[in-house]
Formats: C-alpha cells, sequence, structure tokens
C-alpha cells in the first residue's frame, strides 16, 4: 500500500450508516492513513469529518474520485471530474455501467471499475 500515491482522495457516496459501503470505505481509508475526504449530497460530518456537498466544493482538487454510488449518479460524477480538471476515478463494483465507462472515455478520463479497497491491498 504506497499511502504517497495520491495527495487527495474524494469518496462520493460516504454515508453515516455503517452498514453501507460509502461509510466501510471511507473509515477504512481514513484508519489505513489514506488522505481522503467525503463527499455526500446532504453535507455534515460523518466519523468526525466534514462531508462536502460536492466536488466543487473541496479545497483542493482530488487527484483521485473514488465512487460508491448507483450509475446513474456515477455519470454526473464524470461530467463534474470533467469540469474540474479530475483525471481519475475508480468506480467501485455497483457504480459502473458501459455509459459511465463511454462517457469517461470520451472525456479522456482513466477509469478503473474495480474495488479500490482490494486492489490496494486495504481490505
Amino acid at each position: 500500500m504506497n499511502l504517497k500515491e495520491y495527495s487527495l482522495i474524494a469518496v462520493v457516496g460516504v454515508s453515516d450508516d455503517a452498514s453501507k459501503y460509502g461509510h466501510k470505505i471511507f473509515r477504512d481509508l481514513l484508519n489505513a492513513g489514506y488522505p481522503v475526504k467525503g463527499v455526500n449530497p446532504k453535507g455534515g460530518f460523518i466519523l468526525g469529518c466534514h462531508v462536502y456537498k460536492s466536488l466543487a466544493e473541496l479545497e483542493s482538487r482530488p487527484d483521485l474520485v473514488i465512487t460508491v454510488v448507483p450509475p446513474a449518479v456515477t455519470l454526473q460524477v464524470v461530467e463534474e471530474c470533467n469540469r474540474l480538471g479530475i483525471r481519475k476515478l475508480w468506480l467501485q463494483p455497483g457504480s459502473e455501467s458501459a455509459a459511465v465507462l463511454a462517457k469517461a472515455g470520451e472525456y479522456g478520463l482513466e477509469a478503473t471499475a474495480a474495488c479500490f479497497m482490494v486492489a490496494k491491498g486495504v481490505w
């Protein structure tokens, strides 16, 4: 696990429900020492961390966005990433679709459809 690989990771779909993957991924990335911010349209605080309502609200641009939302929402995230100049996405299982991958490809974004947590050895 290379914690210095990313200066900031944004997890879109962070949840305050501990049974949901949006919560588990955020919690375990924090516990593993990754530089991570949470994004959820509701905002608020989760695990003692400020949660942002959008990627645009973040103080600095993440170099990686992890999506833990349905494909229709992921498509909107791809659009926002393109507007903000964010080039790398990891699409957690269930957040990807052919349309999402096609749109990311059209914009020249690097989109990986796999579990970040398993691929990076966090889980």
